[in-house]
């Protein structure tokens, strides 16, 4: 993999509102379909092959972030755009919005390779309005070879001993960094309680004197040259730590993880709503999904696409391994509405404290 990977977009993201603020661009309209993705999210030759498969000529367009492409489709109302990959929280609120179009399951046949519990998620029960094409977990990625002992708790990297001081690293965007105090404290990671939001920022700020950064997208770099032991990680974002240092591991914390998915959407606005169902069921296809698993290393949630891997390839990153229904015991981020400017804020305090 390369610095211009996966590794490098932003499915793990923060404030809705500050997307819609961005400058607005479209895509051009001389292709048939218009897809807007995360940079190296799916195979480079997937348009051509798509193309090949069913004669519709597609175009992707690459979104950094979240917010980013939502500021461009609030704005626009969708139209310009057929396909977008984004985080099931913004999926929430882009069908609360009005601007997805309803999944028609006679047009993609190969939603029957999913998991049983992938059509089951809280934000889409049934996959009326999104599919899922990631998913995974956030935990703890260490270097078990300079660590005294491995951690079991989110307190491990909140109150770190002696040795992790000024070597540890946290995410910077807000419901992941905020996840770990929520999980540590044993509140929900969608909670919206002041009482209890006033209680994880005074623990994220107690915690912001012992780290050595707000990482999100080159802590696994850290771990590989030493220069931290112990961050917050996404699952993948660990493995490709692992790829480069096999004394690098991940664990997920005794008091758990979030559960995070991201999706495919297709918007209301589209005007080749056919041809956005027949690139689903493309990139639904077992092979197709299984290239994402191994060159991403994010679990698909496509079971032939998973029962296809290599048994070397699991070995070597044994999170990949997860059973479903221990990765969907997991709470999943939601579309916490109003509650968003509250995370935001709060986040903006606890980086601003001294």
């Amino acid at each position: 993999m390369t610095a211009t990977d996966p590794r490098y977009r932003s499915s793990k993201t923060s404030s809705i509102a500050l997307g819609i603020a961005l400058a607005l661009s479209t895509p051009a309209a001389a292709a048939d379909l218009v897809v807007s993705n995360w940079d190296g999210y799916m195979a480079p030759d997937a348009m051509e092959a798509f193309k090949t498969a069913t004669g519709v000529s597609g175009e992707v367009v690459v979104h950094a972030t979240n917010e980013e492409i939502m500021g461009k489709l609030v704005a626009s109302g969708g139209k310009g755009y057929d396909v977008i990959f984004v985080s099931s929280p913004f999926a929430e609120v882009l069908n609360k919005l009005g601007l997805t179009e309803p999944m028609d399951h006679a047009k993609i046949p190969n939603l029957a390779n999913l998991y049983p519990e992938a059509t089951k998620l809280p934000h889409d029960v049934g996959n009326s309005f999104s599919v899922p094409y990631t998913w995974g977990t956030t935990g703890l990625c260490y270097r078990s070879d300079l660590v005294k002992e491995a951690p079991t708790s989110w307190n491990d990297l909140l109150v770190p001993s002696d040795d992790l001081m000024g070597k540890t690293t946290m995410l910077a965007t807000d419901r992941w960094l905020l996840a770990a105090g929520q999980l540590d404290k044993g509140f929900s990671v969608n909670e919206t309680d002041p009482a209890k939001l006033a209680e994880v920022k005074d623990l994220l700020i107690s915690a912001k004197k012992n780290l050595l950064a707000y990482d999100d997208t080159t802590f696994y770099s850290k771990l590989v040259s030493g220069e931290a032991l112990m961050v917050q990680a996404w699952d993948g974002w660990c493995n490709y730590g692992i790829a480069e240092k096999p004394e690098i591991k991940y664990v997920i914390p005794k008091e758990g993880s979030d559960l995070w998915v991201d999706t495919m959407v297709v918007m209301k606005a589209s005007q080749n709503k056919d041809a956005a169902f027949k690139f689903i069921n493309f990139m639904l296809d077992a092979k197709n999904h299984a290239w994402a698993a191994q060159n991403i290393d994010y679990k698909v949630p496509n079971k032939p696409a998973m029962e296809s891997l290599p048994a070397d390839f699991l070995a070597k990153f044994p999170n990949m391994a997860m059973p479903v229904a221990d990765l969907v015991k997991f709470e999943q981020l939601r579309d916490v509405g109003n509650a968003q400017r509250d995370y935001a804020k709060i986040v903006s305090e606890i980086k601003a404290a001294q």
